[in-house]
C-alpha cells in the first residue's frame, strides 16, 4: 500500500458542501494511489461503511460516500485495507491505530465568513502608525496616569522607553486614512486595530468608555482647560484631558471620523476588525471613576469607586463591601492585580452583560459597520469557565443576528478546541498552530525572545508534529480564518528573533534588537506566512524592517522615510502570490518532505497546485521533493514564482523538470522557493 498517496481533509475538495447546514447531506471523499487498495471504509460512531470508488484522476483513485447530518457534530475517520494490511487515516494523517482524538469533525450549521478565509490582514497599533492630524495630539502633562504625567514625544523616530504607556507619538485615524493608498498597494484586505476607544494609555487596553472612539485618535472639535502644573498633579477634575476626551462634541466627532474611515475602507474592498477588551476596563472608566473625572459631571451617574451606592457597583468585585463611600471601598479585583485594570464582574451583574452585548452589536451595525471583533483574553472573561462559555455563545448569536458576516476571533494561548465547537468563536490568533512552530523552526527563539532552544531550531519533526496536533484541534472553517502572525504588540518582532539574542530592552538596550538580524530568515518566514492555511496577518512595520524586543520595544513607530524598501517589495510579491493563487486561500495542505532545516509542502485545490520548499540551514542543499503527493502531474514542468536566498530574492521565472512525480532543487543558504505547474491538464474522470 502506498501510504504517501492516502489523503483527505476538511476542505471543499473532500467535504461537499464544505460548510454544510444542519440536517443536510454531505459528500465525503478519500484519495488513494491508483489501483492500490482493496477497500476504503469510513469509521463512524455507529460503525463502518464502505466507500465507493467514483473516479480516477492522474495517479489517484477517489472514493466517496454520502452521509446524512443531524444537528449534532459529526466525527469520522477512515480505514484502508489492502490484502492483509490495514491502516487508518485521521486529521494527522496515516495511523496504525484508531485515534478518536484526531477524528475529522463537521459541525452542521457552523460557518466562518468567506471574506475572511485566507484574507490578508494588517494590524495597526494606532499611536505608532502615522500622525495625520497634529491638532488631536496628547499634550505634555495633559493628565496623570499611574502617578506620573503623560508626555508628548516630538521625535517620531525615538524608540519607546521602559515605562512607555503614558508616552504618545501622535498616530491617529486620520493617519490611517491618509495611508490607505499604501496599504492597498501592499495588498492589505483587512485592518485589525488595537483598541480605539477612549482611554488614557497609548495601548488603550484600559478602556474608559466603550461607546466612543478616543478623540486623541479621532477629532478634537473643542479644546480647553489647563495643562497640569507641578502642584496639581493629583487633581484631574480640572485638567485639559477632561475637556478634550469628555466633551460630547469631541466624542461624536471622533465616532463620525471612524465611520467615515470604515466607509472609505469598504469602498476600497477592505474590511475592519476592532479589538474587544471585555475582560477588564480601566480605572478611568466612567463605571469605576477611580480618578474621579466624572464625579462632578451631572450627566454621568456616580462611579463605583466614588459611591458605594453607584449603579455600577456590581460591575466590579470589591473586597470591602461596607456601605460606605470612598476611601473604604478602594480595594477591588484588578486584572493580574493591576489597579488600573479593574476586572469586570459579569456574574453579579446582568446589566453589565447586557451593556457589553450592546457594545458588541453597536459597532458591527450602521453607521459603523465594522466587520468583526478580536477578543482580548477571551477565555478569562468571567470568574468561571461555565459562565465564559455561556457568555460567548450568547455573544456569537447576538453579533451574528445583526451582522451575519462578522468575524469573531479570540486571543487564546493553548488548545482552543473547547471554544471552537461552532457555537462560540470563529477562530483564534494562531499562536499554537502558526507563530510558535514557525518561530522555533526558523530561529530557535521563544516568541518573547526570552529563551533560545537549539533542539528546536531547524527541528522539522517538531514543526510537523506540532502543526499536525494543533491544526487538528480546529475545525477547517476555523483554521481557514485563523490569524497567522509572525509578530504583534505582545511579542518581540520576528526580525529581532533572527539575531538569536535572548533578553529584553530594559537589560539589552534598543540597539541590540537590530544587531545581527537575518533578513533572509525573515523572508523565509514571510513565504510560510503567505502560503500556510489561514489568514496571514502582518504587524505594522514588519514589512518595513522594524525591529524590537517584546513590549514595549515591539511598539516602535512605522519608519516612514527609512523603510527597508526591498522587504516591502518582497511582501508585496508574496501577498500578490497569496491572493492570486487559489489553493493558498482555502486549498488542501500536505507535507511532502522534511528533514533537519528542510521543509517542503504542497497546497492544492481542484486543478491548481502550489509547492513551497525552505532550506533554513547555512549550507547549500539538494532537495528531492515528491510533488506528485500534492497532485502535481508525474511528468512535466514547473515554474518558479519567487525564490528568496541569502543575498536577496528574484521573481524571474525559471523552469524545473518533474520526472516520476519528483522535482530536484538546489536550495541556497536560508532560501525559500514557491513553484506551480507550468501546464495544467484536465484528467479524464474529473469531478
Amino acid at each position: 500500500m502506498n501510504k504517501d498517496a492516502l489523503f483527505s481533509d476538511g476542505t471543499s475538495g473532500y467535504v461537499c458542501p464544505a460548510q454544510p447546514a444542519e440536517n443536510e447531506k454531505v459528500r465525503l471523499r478519500f484519495r488513494t494511489a491508483k489501483n492500490d487498495v482493496d477497500e476504503v471504509r469510513i469509521l463512524l460512531k455507529t460503525g463502518k461503511d464502505i466507500m465507493r470508488k467514483v473516479c480516477t484522476k492522474g495517479s489517484f483513485d477517489y472514493y466517496e460516500i454520502e452521509c446524512q447530518l443531524t444537528k449534532e457534530p459529526f466525527r469520522y475517520s477512515f480505514e484502508i485495507q489492502k490484502e492483509n494490511s490495514v491502516c487508518y487515516y485521521n486529521r494527522c494523517g496515516v495511523s496504525e491505530e484508531i485515534k478518536p482524538f484526531y477524528d475529522f469533525a463537521i459541525v452542521p450549521g457552523f460557518q466562518t465568513p468567506d471574506w475572511a478565509k485566507g484574507a490578508v490582514m494588517y494590524q495597526i497599533f494606532v499611536d505608532r502608525f502615522y500622525n495625520g492630524d497634529t491638532s488631536n495630539d496628547v499634550e505634555d502633562r495633559e493628565y496623570i496616569y499611574i502617578g506620573e504625567p503623560c508626555g508628548k514625544v516630538c521625535d517620531w523616530n525615538q524608540p519607546p522607553q521602559a515605562m512607555d504607556i503614558r508616552r504618545f507619538y501622535g498616530g491617529d485615524l486620520a493617519g490611517v486614512l491618509e495611508k490607505l493608498d499604501y496599504l492597498q498597494e501592499l495588498g492589505v484586505e483587512v485592518i485589525y486595530f488595537n483598541p480605539l476607544f477612549v482611554s488614557p494609555s497609548n495601548h488603550k487596553y484600559d478602556i474608559q468608555d466603550y461607546d466612543y472612539i478616543d478623540p486623541h485618535y479621532g477629532k478634537i472639535a473643542e479644546d480647553g482647560g489647563e495643562v497640569l502644573s507641578e502642584d496639581s498633579c493629583d487633581n484631574l477634575r480640572a485638567t485639559k484631558y477632561q475637556v478634550r476626551t469628555g466633551k460630547k462634541e469631541n466624542l461624536e466627532a471622533s465616532n463620525a471620523l471612524f465611520a467615515r474611515l470604515v466607509e472609505e475602507m469598504h469602498r476600497r474592498g477592505m474590511r475592519v476588525i476592532l479589538d474587544g477588551v471585555f475582560n477588564h476596563c480601566g480605572s478611568f472608566n466612567k463605571w469605576m471613576d477611580r480618578e474621579r473625572i466624572y464625579e462632578q459631571q451631572p450627566e454621568y451617574p456616580k462611579g463605583a469607586y466614588v459611591d458605594a451606592n453607584s449603579p455600577y457597583r456590581k460591575f466590579f468585585h470589591f473586597f470591602d463591601e461596607r456601605d460606605s463611600a470612598w476611601p473604604y471601598n478602594e480595594k477591588y479585583d484588578g486584572w493580574w492585580g493591576h489597579e488600573t485594570l479593574p476586572k469586570l464582574n459579569y456574574e453579579d451583574s446582568p446589566e453589565l452583560e447586557q451593556y457589553i452585548i450592546e457594545v458588541g452589536k453597536k459597532w458591527v451595525s450602521p453607521p459603523y459597520n465594522v466587520d468583526g471583533w478580536r477578543l482580548d483574553v477571551a477565555a478569562d472573561l468571567g470568574y468561571s469557565n461555565e459562565f465564559n462559555h455561556m457568555f460567548w455563545k450568547r455573544f456569537r448569536k447576538e453579533i451574528k443576528s445583526v451582522n451575519p458576516e462578522a468575524l469573531i476571533l479570540a486571543e487564546h494561548y493553548g488548545d482552543p478546541a473547547e471554544w471552537l465547537q461552532g457555537d462560540e468563536w470563529d477562530s483564534v490568533m494562531n499562536y499554537d498552530a502558526f507563530m510558535e512552530p514557525v518561530t522555533w523552526f526558523l530561529t530557535g527563539m521563544e516568541k518573547h525572545s526570552d529563551e533560545r532552544r537549539m533542539d528546536l531550531w531547524g527541528n522539522a519533526d517538531n514543526f510537523v508534529n506540532t502543526m499536525n496536533h494543533f491544526m487538528a484541534c480546529m475545525l477547517t472553517p476555523s483554521l481557514q480564518v485563523a490569524m497567522n502572525q509572525l509578530s504583534n504588540h505582545d511579542h518581540s518582532r520576528f526580525l529581532t528573533r533572527t539575531n538569536h539574542i535572548v533578553g529584553r530592552v530594559e537589560n539589552l538596550g534598543t540597539k541590540a534588537a537590530e544587531e545581527g538580524i537575518n533578513t533572509a530568515v525573515m523572508r523565509e518566514a514571510v513565504v510560510v506566512q503567505m502560503t500556510w492555511p489561514g489568514a496571514p496577518a502582518v504587524y505594522y512595520g514588519d514589512e518595513a524592517g522594524v525591529c524590537g524586543f517584546t513590549d514595549p520595544d515591539n511598539r516602535r513607530t512605522y519608519p516612514w522615510g527609512h523603510e527597508d524598501k526591498e522587504l516591502i517589495a518582497f511582501h508585496k510579491e508574496m501577498i500578490g502570490i497569496h491572493k492570486e493563487e487559489k489553493p493558498l486561500r482555502t486549498g488542501s495542505l500536505k507535507m511532502l518532505y522534511w528533514g533537519k532545516n528542510i521543509l517542503a509542502y504542497g497546497r492544492f485545490q481542484e486543478e491548481e497546485q502550489i509547492i513551497v520548499v525552505l532550506n533554513n540551514s547555512k549550507e547549500l542543499k539538494e532537495v528531492t521533493v515528491p510533488v506528485w503527493q500534492a497532485e502535481v502531474p508525474e511528468k512535466g514542468r514547473m515554474i518558479r514564482l519567487v525564490y528568496s536566498y541569502e543575498e536577496g530574492y528574484t521573481t524571474e521565472q525559471d523552469e524545473y523538470i518533474v520526472e516520476n512525480g519528483e522535482i530536484v532543487l538546489n536550495m541556497g543558504r536560508h532560501s525559500a522557493i514557491v513553484l506551480k505547474p507550468l501546464h495544467l491538464q484536465k484528467a479524464e474522470g474529473d469531478f
